[in-house]
């Protein structure tokens, strides 16, 4: 397992995915606790 990762991250696609998928996580917890917050709230008018 050790050798596969340094293989995938020893090129420019395999960091660029690890990349990708570290962002779409935290964008999702981003979401996530944005819609918790707004959902808390009554409805702005």
């Amino acid at each position: 397992m050790k050798e596969l990762f340094a293989e995938l991250m020893s090129d420019w696609v395999g960091q660029l995915s690890a990349f990708v998928i570290a962002f779409v996580i935290l964008m999702a917890i981003f979401f996530i606790v944005w819609f918790i917050r707004k959902s808390g709230q009554g409805p702005q008018s």
